[in-house]
């Protein structure tokens, strides 16, 4: 078996991974070839990483959808676990589309229950769902699903 899949996390660490973990990275591309790199705050239901934000990715997703996410944790070499995929975006352009999505409901109840406090304001009970919609030109909620992806656990080098 090659080390890659002797590294790879399994499906309930890759879930909880992606419920728990606050950061992602999203690269998407931009004007030429250029590569926009940005880290978000994200959810993950249905099978999919939803990001609410606004700017260069908004643009570069609705004129190319292809672009790649990581979402890992731990600094040390040893003690890195990541989801890398690769996948297309798409962008919610307006409410209406918002309200036909199957899992961004989903998606604002997670964002609200796990960054509760993360803008220095306290935590409260009992959250109520992010309540982010599309706004100007740009702010607006983007679905990543996933086409392929690579996981790793460095925590299981230490066992090959």
């Amino acid at each position: 078996m090659p080390i890659s899949r002797r590294l790879a996390l399994d499906d309930e660490q890759i879930e909880e991974l992606l419920t728990t973990t606050w950061n992602c990275r999203i690269a998407t591309l931009g004007p030429g070839t250029r590569i926009n790199l940005t880290p978000m705050w994200f959810a993950w239901a249905g099978g999919r990483i939803y990001l609410y934000g606004r700017g260069q990715k908004v643009v570069n997703l609705r004129r190319n959808p292809a672009c790649s996410i990581v979402v890992d944790r731990n600094e040390r070499f040893p003690e890195l676990q990541a989801v890398t995929m690769q996948g297309t975006a798409r962008v919610l352009e307006d409410v209406e589309a918002e309200a036909g999505d199957p899992y961004l409901a989903e998606a604002r109840a997670q964002f609200a229950r796990k960054y509760n406090g993360g803008h220095g304001q306290p935590a409260v009970d009992d959250p109520p769902p992010m309540d982010a919609t599309a706004s100007g030109p740009n702010a607006r909620w983007m679905v990543f699903a996933p086409e392929r992806q690579v996981t790793w656990d460095n925590f299981k080098l230490a066992g090959l």
